[in-house]
């Protein structure tokens, strides 16, 4: 099999325009049923669902936890949710898988453990390629998708889409499980 890989020269929202049309075409030529797509209030999210609405496509959308900024704070608002939501996608908003009690650990014993140690290995490929497996496991735990199955993962660094990858997907509690499959489009920075 060949497939081609897309390499951005800076991370940042500025290739979303270009994950959206590689993830199109993933679908088109590969079959994907399911994509996971990482949003933190909304922009990216909306925006492939409403690209995407005519696809037979599990579309899930996934956010930071609620309080992950402050306390009281969700960042996507219910209107942006509701937007997505009447598209056909589905929204999570869950306990981030390697952002968990842990880094209140970290934070106040100074050490590093072992999910904070997963992150930061995943980091080494890009923050977006990190956002993938986590949001992946995420949409398994909320059982929104199902385990072993090839998905379409998209992220990015900051704000916006950077980052494709195909996950075999698994949940949490059986990450050694997860299998990044193919890297499609990522930042070089």
């Amino acid at each position: 099999m060949k497939k081609t890989v897309t390499y951005f020269e800076k991370p940042g929202r500025e290739n979303t325009e270009a994950c959206l049309e590689i993830v199109r075409e993933s679908i088109k030529d590969f079959g994907y049923k399911h994509l996971v797509v990482a949003s933190t209030e909304g922009d990216t999210g909306l925006l492939l669902a409403k690209e995407l609405k005519e696809e037979a496509l599990n579309l899930i959308v996934v956010t930071h936890c609620a309080n992950f900024k402050s306390p009281g704070v969700t960042e996507m608002s219910p209107e942006v949710r509701a937007k997505i939501e009447s598209l056909g996608a589905r929204v999570h908003t869950g306990t981030m898988v390697t952002h968990s009690i842990e880094t209140a650990f970290a934070q106040k014993f100074q050490g590093l453990y072992p999910t904070l140690i997963v992150a930061n290995s995943l980091r080494r490929f890009g923050e977006g390629s990190k956002v993938c497996c986590e949001i992946v496991m995420m949409a398994v735990d909320a059982g929104l998708l199902p385990e072993e199955t090839e998905t379409l993962a998209v992220a990015g660094t900051g704000r916006g889409a950077d980052t494709v990858m195909v996950i075999k997907s698994a949940a949490s509690k059986r990450f050694f499980d997860l299998k990044v499959l193919e890297i499609v489009a990522k930042p070089r920075g």
